[in-house]
């Protein structure tokens, strides 16, 4: 939808025009699933596709949510915007951040009329959710004056997603929404939040993004089951270690967890722990073989990475499963797996340029045969982040 579209249907939706414009961007995930929140490093991209936010000002003293994806309207007091709304309302996403503004101990004044459009395909696994987060954070940043940075607005995002959506989400998502940068990836120690800008150079190469139509859902507890299993695993390996200060999983170097590992009493933690020590060092890995230019190797890393994710972080399931195997028999294709929380949602692939039209057809019959669903395919352009328009 154009700019001109969002300005027309503000001008239908409140009868009167926009003041301001704003999008922020969702992302995918090139390697490092589930190490966000075990401080580890990820290497996620802005994408083109995101959230649009329009707004004006009323005089009303209420702030009034609508959405050109979802039918719900909702209107709430100036004096309403830090208790979550029931039902796993879509306004808890923008509401959680400003309400994290509230509790800064900014003072909401004056109302605003608000309309939401997004085109991240949802239950995607690409971060509608961040997207809506940060846009919303982004634009009161803006229109409230507050002059935070960047990384203090994803932070506003992610605690929205903990105390309104209930997921208890590492910062990745709303990190790459909130710093992203048009043809790089963001190396990001999800520990400090120090990152660099990497430059994504594939050279006949591109960036193709498989949907499974398998919605995941973060919020049906799967999600923090894996957090939870995660300190879980970190308590008894500082145990076994006898270092009480290993401050998460991401920490543990892959000498020393082998050295542990047949001592956990816990297999299920011994799993998560070994994916995620193991992530950590691909990711790595893939990051220096992408400066390098050599994006075969990378390739392998993401194949090793979906492994690790199907068979020790077991949150890949038949149809994500089905559609990395079917692109690892296309010739041309580099490297893919899963990207994004899991349980559903989309695959990651490299796929040389000629091979392309091969892939989408090869991958989307071998998908439909094994599942009866029909995926979506995205050649995904690597985009800035959150912005006024």
């Amino acid at each position: 939808m154009e700019l001109n579209e969002l300005k027309q249907a503000f001008l239908q939706a409140y009868d009167k025009e926009a003041t301001h414009a704003f999008f922020s961007p969702g992302r995918v995930n090139l390697i490092g699933e589930h190490t966000d929140y075990n401080g580890g490093h990820v290497f996620p991209c802005a994408l083109s596709f995101g959230t649009w936010l329009m707004a004006a000002p009323n005089d009303d003293q209420v702030m009034r949510f609508r959405s050109l994806n979802i039918p719900d309207v909702v209107t709430l007091e100036l004096d309403c915007l830090t208790t979550p709304l029931p039902d796993k309302s879509w306004v808890n996403y923008p509401l959680g951040c400003l309400a994290q503004f509230v509790k800064k101990g900014v003072e909401v004044k004056q109302g605003y009329d608000l309309l939401f459009y997004g085109n991240v395909p949802p239950g995607a696994g690409l971060s509608s959710s961040a997207a809506l987060e940060v846009v919303t954070a982004y634009a009161f940043n803006v229109l409230l004056g507050t002059g935070y940075d960047r990384t203090q607005l994803a932070l506003i995002g992610q605690a929205s997603e903990h105390e309104f959506a209930g997921v208890n989400c590492g910062i990745m998502d709303q990190f790459a929404s909130a710093q992203g940068k048009k043809d790089h990836a963001i190396d990001l120690d999800c520990a400090t939040l120090q990152f660099e800008l990497v430059p994504v150079k594939l050279d006949g190469i591109k960036v193709v993004i498989a949907n499974t139509h398998s919605p995941h859902h973060l919020d049906s507890g799967a999600y923090n089951d894996r957090v939870r299993q995660c300190g879980e695993a970190l308590r008894e390996i500082r145990l076994l270690l006898n270092r009480p200060d290993l401050k998460d999983l991401a920490s543990l170097s892959q000498e020393d967890f082998q050295s542990i590992e047949d001592k956990m009493t816990d297999p299920i933690a011994r799993k998560r722990a070994r994916h995620v020590v193991g992530e950590v060092r691909r990711t790595q890995d893939a990051i220096a073989a992408l400066k390098e230019g050599n994006i075969a190797r990378m390739g392998e890393l993401m194949n090793q990475s979906h492994v690790s994710l199907r068979d020790d972080y077991e949150v890949t399931g038949p149809e994500l499963d089905a559609l990395a195997e079917a692109a690892w028999q296309v010739p041309g294709v580099v490297g893919s797996r899963m990207t994004g929380g899991g349980f559903g949602g989309c695959t990651v692939s490299l796929v040389r340029e000629e091979a392309i039209p091969t892939f989408i057809e090869e991958v989307g019959k071998a998908y439909t045969a094994k599942t009866g669903l029909k995926a979506d395919f995205y050649i995904a352009e690597i985009s800035d982040g959150a912005r006024q328009l």
